[in-house]
């Protein structure tokens, strides 16, 4: 069984950006805007905070 964990939720632009690891692609972010769709890339962090930076970034220079 595979587990996912939330590591933070932080809203960013009318957007939330997810930071999440699971077993089999260490840690990640997503982005759900207010209309509910999901983007963010299919790279893999081994921190937390590394995703973190990754997905402020990514939001704030156009992803």
């Amino acid at each position: 069984m595979t587990t996912t964990k939330i590591y933070s939720l932080t809203c960013i632009n009318n957007s939330i950006l997810v930071v999440f690891y699971t077993q089999a692609y260490c840690w990640q972010f997503r982005f759900i805007n207010d209309d509910s769709a999901v983007f963010g890339e299919q790279k893999l962090y081994y921190t937390p905070s590394a995703a973190l930076t990754a997905g402020r970034d990514w939001i704030c220079f156009g992803g």
